[in-house]
């Protein structure tokens, strides 16, 4: 049977976790650097417990103004401690609550930049390694922080979108751009179905690229966020393919 990774970014102060929750199979869960603090990390676990949804971190750089979407530059070491102080309290949190993290992916301007930048990517990977050699780092497919996650011997899951758009060379539209974000549903659905059967997207010029999909990301802020979820999660089960997590 053909099964997929469903995650999505929670625990970002969206009133609309507990309904997406149920319908996907791994969390990405804010750490407090860009969105969240202890009490929403608490809630979000619970509900994950709750729906047997696998727990990940979600880590930022340090912009809550921002919302974790402007890019920054950090000295290694400063990076490194972020990421790990990050890592050490949503995972000291699990395990208080009887589970652990499965995974981790970086958040916004930072991930868009792991994704090119070898220094920040490797400097990730350590950090996570450090923190437990057994978490699978989620990554944009194909990307530099893939290729540094796996160099260091860290799991990795190629991650795709749902709702956003892509360019020739497999990056994601950059959010300046009016057509970053696909907000029709049926454009998402026909998007997530060619991901998955195919390991190919087609591009904003209409170009087929092929693009490995170990998972796939539903943005949990998205004003279509709970429709996409719905529709997503019951198309597949139609088409006989199966919502796991990695």
């Amino acid at each position: 049977m053909t099964s997929i990774d469903l995650n999505c970014d929670l625990g970002e102060g969206m009133t609309t976790d507990e309904q997406i929750i149920p319908l996907i199979s791994s969390a990405n869960i804010a750490c407090g650097y860009h969105a969240g603090d202890e009490h929403s990390i608490r809630h979000t676990v619970a509900l994950c417990m709750q729906h047997h949804v696998a727990i990940g971190a979600h880590p930022s750089w340090p912009d809550k103004e921002n919302f974790g979407r402007t890019e920054m530059q950090l000295p290694s070491a400063e990076l490194y401690s972020c990421i790990t102080e990050q890592l050490k309290l949503i995972n000291s949190i699990a395990v208080q609550m009887g589970t652990r993290l499965q995974h981790v992916k970086p958040h916004g301007a930072l991930y868009n930049q792991a994704a090119k930048d070898k220094v920040i990517a490797a400097t990730i990977a350590q950090a996570v390694k450090d923190v437990d050699a057994s978490l699978i780092l989620f990554a944009l497919s194909g990307s530099v922080l893939v290729k540094e996650a796996e160099q260091l011997g860290l799991q990795t899951a190629n991650e795709a979108f749902a709702d956003r758009t892509y360019q020739d060379d497999g990056s994601l539209t950059p959010r300046t751009k009016a057509n970053a974000l696909i907000t029709d549903e049926q454009q998402a659905i026909k998007q997530v179905l060619q991901l998955v059967t195919t390991q190919t997207v087609s591009t904003i010029n209409g170009k087929t690229i092929p693009i490995k999909a170990d998972t796939i990301c539903l943005h949990g802020d998205g004003t279509h966020a709970v429709a996409f979820a719905q529709l997503i999660s019951h198309t597949l089960k139609l088409q006989g393919i199966g919502i796991h997590k990695k």
